[in-house]
């Protein structure tokens, strides 16, 4: 699948999928930033990806990102849209650092990840009653 992408800084490397078998490439920070205790930083990523027709862009912290750095994206996930990618429209991360010290960031640090993910639209059918019995809500199919 070919998808169009923009960097403001060339200088920077294009996503890149680490392995053969990995199903994410990783995003970069475009800056430099120190992040304090408790604090969250917007940090732009140095792209704008046209994601293709039918699909979404999911972003997601790297897992090493909260095990070396102690930092999470604060919105848990990111879902970029299809119609997210005109000349200004670059991808931020909302890094959280959720440690008792300040975290410095390095240009180019790999922090998040993204996947395309295939989607549906919903028709919706509205009724008044559900045919499936009531489950019982959270933590019902637990012990």
């Amino acid at each position: 699948m070919q998808v169009k992408i923009k960097r403001f800084d060339p200088s920077l490397p294009l996503p890149d999928y680490q392995t053969p078998g990995a199903a994410a490439f990783d995003i970069y920070s475009r800056i430099p930033a120190t992040i304090k205790a408790g604090e969250t930083a917007f940090l732009p990523t140095n792209l704008i990806i046209a994601t293709p027709p039918g699909y979404m862009l999911m972003i997601s912290a790297r897992s090493s990102s909260a095990k070396k750095k102690g930092l999470t994206m604060r919105n848990g996930i990111g879902i970029i849209d299809q119609d997210y990618c005109g000349n200004a429209d670059e991808i931020h991360l909302l890094a959280y650092n959720f440690t008792d010290h300040e975290v410095t960031i390095e240009r180019g640090e790999r922090l998040a990840q993204g996947i395309f993910v295939k989607i549906d639209r919903a028709d919706w059918l509205e009724t008044e009653t559900m045919s499936a019995e009531s489950r019982g809500g959270f933590g019902s199919t637990g012990g």
